[in-house]
């Protein structure tokens, strides 16, 4: 940093022309980005495993495997894709639960075609009910991956890669550059690969280890930022101790421009509303948000219900206004002081995070599985609600100046936009009756 803050002084005595220096200011690679890092779960991250199993004649079979560390943060439908390239002029033989989604050239082999040719191949997983013949373990779920936290058994996917005009020796492999992982679009860094010890294999008995010939990994991070660049989700509060309901920042998501761009948005009542649905376009991932003022697909809403003599409860909301998602494995990440003094939480799971070691603020709320893990799209039955009770702590607990409201949310690991502080629901002058 210092020595780009002397490039910036020499800079300034050099030109006169604020436009040189503002170029220069961009263009200088001392300044590094934070956008990756995610205060609330600073070590999550993306693993991915390459473990070269067996030599063969002209290469090498390999099984990769993705680990997804993040506490919250999963890869939901329609999956991940992974891509890289090449370091030599490596084919693919053949593959086991994944496929490329690209052949490439392949004419130069004459007899046996290789599965992929490309010297950067994009491979996804396959689908749920695959042969078994095309299958390996942790494989075929449609490239959806659990967080840790949510469900370890389903936190990670694999596929198993015969590699050709490859070394076949630890001194003549060379790793592949570039990885670049989209679930299930940009959102993911990947660094570069790096050797390290060969992994360890216990039999299901525990009675023999065998290891890898070769292994190397590649970390992959979030970038919210990368991700999108509008928010997907927002905030809203009410209390019983005041009328006012706070509502999602106007345009949090984008604003309504159904003259300019008619479809933008669908209206809730509108009589073609299901031709519009059915009739959306190829991606049906794009949202198509019913028309509201802030037009997020998710909203949040938190009420600060009932104050007790010694607890005070709180019910929480997602309703969903996308028509064309359902969020299966939806999770809720809420960071507020009270946690620590959580009592009962009705029809959620939940789980506490302590990303600050032992202070105790932070919740990972997630859906009964065959209840409400199903967040189903926009209509009646797009919301799933339940309630916190929580023990009032005397020495920190209060009404005043929007205490009982969350300091952050996530929704399934984005960063959903809260209310500005000072439009927050404020307690009266004349303290409403605490029930017995």
């Amino acid at each position: 940093m210092g020595f780009c803050l002397s490039l910036i002084s020499r800079s300034i005595s050099s030109f006169c022309g604020c436009t040189i220096l503002l170029l220069f200011l961009l263009s200088c690679s001392c300044f590094t980005s934070t956008e990756a890092y995610d205060a609330l779960d600073p070590n999550g991250n993306i693993t991915i495993k390459w473990d070269i199993m067996s030599w063969t004649p002209d290469g090498y079979v390999a099984v990769v495997t993705m680990y997804n560390f993040q506490q919250y943060r999963h890869i939901q439908s329609p999956g991940w894709s992974l891509q890289w390239t090449w370091a030599k002029k490596e084919v693919i033989w053949s593959m086991l639960g994944g496929q490329t989604t690209e052949q490439g050239d392949c004419s130069r082999f004459k007899g046996n075609v290789p599965h992929c040719c490309k010297k950067d191949p994009t491979v996804v997983d396959l689908l749920p009910g695959t042969p078994y013949n095309q299958q390996i373990a942790n494989c075929c779920k449609g490239g959806v991956v659990s967080s840790w936290v949510q469900d370890p058994a389903n936190a990670a996917s694999s596929f198993q890669v015969s590699v050709g005009s490859a070394g076949t020796t630890n001194k003549t492999v060379r790793v592949p550059k570039n990885f670049t992982l989209k679930a299930p679009g940009p959102g993911y860094t990947c660094g570069p690969a790096k050797i390290v010890k060969p992994t360890r294999f216990v039999t299901q008995d525990g009675r023999r280890v065998t290891q890898a010939l070769m292994t190397w990994n590649v970390t992959c991070t979030y970038s919210q930022f990368l991700s999108q660049k509008t928010p997907t989700c927002c905030v809203s509060l009410s209390s019983f101790y005041n009328d006012t309901i706070v509502p999602c920042p106007t345009c949090t998501c984008g604003c309504q421009n159904n003259i300019t761009q008619p479809g933008s948005c669908v209206e809730e009542d509108s009589p073609y509303l299901a031709s519009v649905v059915s009739g959306s376009g190829k991606n049906s991932y794009t949202p198509l948000v019913q028309c509201t003022k802030h037009m997020c697909p998710i909203r949040v809403h938190w009420h600060v219900k009932l104050s007790y003599k010694e607890y005070w409860r709180v019910k929480v909301t997602i309703t969903n206004f996308n028509y064309r998602m359902n969020y299966t494995q939806w999770n809720l990440v809420v960071q507020h002081p009270n946690f620590d003094n959580l009592t009962q939480i009705f029809s959620f799971n939940y789980k506490s995070l302590t990303p600050y070691a032992a202070i105790n603020d932070t919740a990972m709320l997630w859906g009964v599985k065959f209840y409400n893990d199903l967040l189903v799209q926009a209509g009646p039955l797009g919301n799933v609600q339940s309630e916190l009770l929580f023990r009032k702590d005397k020495s920190t607990f209060t009404f005043e100046k929007g205490w009982a409201f969350p300091r952050r949310i996530y929704f399934n690991g984005d960063n959903c936009v809260m209310p500005p502080p000072d439009s927050y629901p404020w307690l009266p002058n004349a303290t409403s009756r605490t029930m017995a």
